[in-house]
């Protein structure tokens, strides 16, 4: 008898493990006021998240603050994608620094109209290769999906002017192409950005389903001897850091650490460098599990990033914890206590003419 075949898929495999697809939750479907207002009397990581929704409520009463979303980690993909975009379009975000998968692998994914589904139990990663599924911890993507936005990133590459493009250019874009009928699912966070003049940086976009398209798109350009557009990501700063400056007064929103935090922390002192007095971020939360012992970027605490001029003491709150089981309850008390009713959108993409 001959011995079987490891990880051999059966012929429905695929479909069996595709089967749990991951809903959103919804801020607005229910009021998280009465767990906050409970957790505020408590300690230990339930009275820093009352504390961080507190102070991104006062962030959104201050009529003189831009509050901006930070975002790392793969929280778009398990089930927080309406969260960010509720965010957006209710005025409690005027700026998005994200890295490029989950703009682009998550969210621009999902708006094609494809799917992230839960991972039913544990399996073989060999098997998931075989089958071509990727995997985000319990979280299970389809490859042969994820190829077709690289592709469609491509398609978005060739009808634009070849020359330079800062990543929030090349992400209104996105947006601008997802609004003209091609979207497959209405009010992702691309699109509404792109509705509500809010930016989104990646300023490691190509570090993303984006970046094989894009490579993609210069290879067939070099090829041909035609020129080809290409991501800045000095522009990138350079953007961003305008908008720091035209604001003033801003707080953080962030989940997770990496690139997207620090980039946006810099804002203040490259706008120091540029001979402009910029204030520190006054308001500052971050939602993370990383260890600070390590000293990276990521877990970097907030008052550490004060001693860089970066962020400012008074009102900043690091919650250790899940991001998934955290960023709701902190959004919907935000939501239903309606402070961002009386804010103006400041569009920040109309300093870009968009």
């Amino acid at each position: 008898m001959n011995a079987p075949v490891p990880n051999t898929p059966t012929p429905n495999s695929k479909a069996e493990l595709l089967q749990n697809v991951v809903e959103h939750i919804d801020i607005t479907a229910f009021d998280a006021r009465p767990i906050i207002d409970a957790m505020r009397k408590m300690s230990f990581s339930s009275r820093d998240t009352a504390r961080a929704a507190d102070i991104f409520n006062m962030a959104l009463a201050d009529k003189g603050c831009s509050p901006w979303l930070i975002l790392a980690g793969s929280t778009s993909a398990g089930g927080c994608m309406h969260v960010y975009r509720d965010m957006v379009q209710n005025g409690m975000i005027d700026a998005v620094v994200a890295t490029g998968a989950s703009i682009v692998d998550m969210d621009f994914f999902e708006a094609l109209g494809f799917k992230h589904y839960q991972a039913a139990g544990p399996v073989d990663d060999n098997v998931l290769r075989d089958n071509y599924i990727d995997r985000i911890y319990d979280t299970y993507i389809d490859e042969e999906e994820l190829q077709n936005c690289d592709h469609t990133i491509l398609e978005i590459c060739n009808r634009l002017e070849p020359r330079a493009y800062s990543s929030r250019e090349f992400i209104w874009e996105m947006g601008k192409w997802l609004s003209e009928g091609n979207a497959k699912k209405p009010g992702s966070l691309i699109q509404t950005a792109y509705e509500q003049g809010v930016p989104i940086f990646c300023p490691a976009f190509v570090d993303s389903s984006a970046g094989f398209g894009l490579v993609k798109h210069q290879k067939e350009k070099i090829a041909a001897k035609q020129p080809y557009l290409m991501i800045d990501a000095v522009a990138d700063f350079r953007e961003l850091t305008d908008i720091k400056i035209a604001a003033g007064t801003t707080g953080l929103f962030m989940v997770g650490g990496g690139v997207p935090k620090n980039f946006a922390q810099d804002t203040v002192v490259c706008a120091e460098i540029l001979g402009v007095e910029a204030e520190m971020h006054k308001y500052a939360i971050q939602i993370t599990v990383a260890d600070v012992r390590d000293g990276a970027c990521s877990s970097s605490t907030l008052k550490e990033a004060a001693s860089w001029g970066k962020v400012n003491t008074t009102y900043e709150q690091m919650v250790f914890a899940e991001a998934t089981t955290v960023v709701p309850l902190i959004a919907s008390d935000a939501y239903h206590r309606e402070a961002w009713k009386g804010r103006e959108k400041p569009r920040w993409n109309k300093l870009f003419g968009h």
